[in-house]
């Protein structure tokens, strides 16, 4: 923890707040897209897209969940997709799922969480949606397979947003899925034919 305090410390230091890149990024932003992830700590977006201050919206969670439009209660991930369409006006939404996921793991094995009940709660939101693959076969999808098509039924319950739904309809808005693999750095794109694949750079 010293070394992550230390570097807080001397971060007016070490950046040039007094540059235009920075006095830009005081006056307001305008990021490209909306990245939604997991919130493993091996998954780190900027890293991943390159992208600098003020470029991408990003939205972490266990297992890169997108609640479905209308859940009851107050959502931080409606609320970020809500701002990142109607306030920002991103043109992208990517959901990226992860190689060795935690949350997807726990699923795919049907793991006890009686001791985590907000992660177990959390999930059941994924569940239902990967249950008919995860009871096909009798070894059971691999977990690359179960992450994958989480994504998947991530991007079908932005579509159930009104604002990004509009938005699609109006060619305003595209969504993109992605697979990035923690221990290669590889990224698979979700492809028109519903196949994650890897595209040369």
């Amino acid at each position: 923890m010293k070394a992550l305090l230390d570097h807080a410390r001397s971060l007016k230091r070490r950046v040039d707040f007094e540059s235009g890149e920075y006095r830009k990024l005081a006056e307001g932003q305008s990021p490209e897209a909306l990245f939604i992830t997991c919130s493993d700590s091996r998954v780190i977006p900027a890293l991943i897209t390159g992208a600098g201050p003020g470029e991408i919206f990003e939205l972490q969670n266990a297992g890169n969940i997108v609640p479905p439009y209308g859940q009851p209660g107050a959502s931080g991930e409606a609320a970020t997709i809500e701002y990142a369409l109607e306030v920002l006006g991103v043109h992208d939404i990517i959901v990226c799922g992860h190689s060795h996921c935690g949350a997807m793991s726990a699923i795919r094995s049907g793991d006890d969480l009686s001791r985590l009940p907000g992660v177990d709660a959390w999930l059941d939101l994924a569940r239902p949606r990967l249950a008919p693959v995860l009871e096909g076969t009798p070894t059971g999808p691999s977990l690359s397979d179960v992450v994958q098509l989480n994504v998947v039924n991530q991007l079908a319950a932005l579509r159930s947003y009104p604002s990004a739904r509009r938005r699609l309809d109006e060619g305003g808005l595209r969504l993109h899925g992605w697979y990035y693999e923690v221990d290669t750095g590889q990224v698979h794109e979700l492809d028109e034919d519903g196949l994650f694949r890897v595209h040369a750079a």
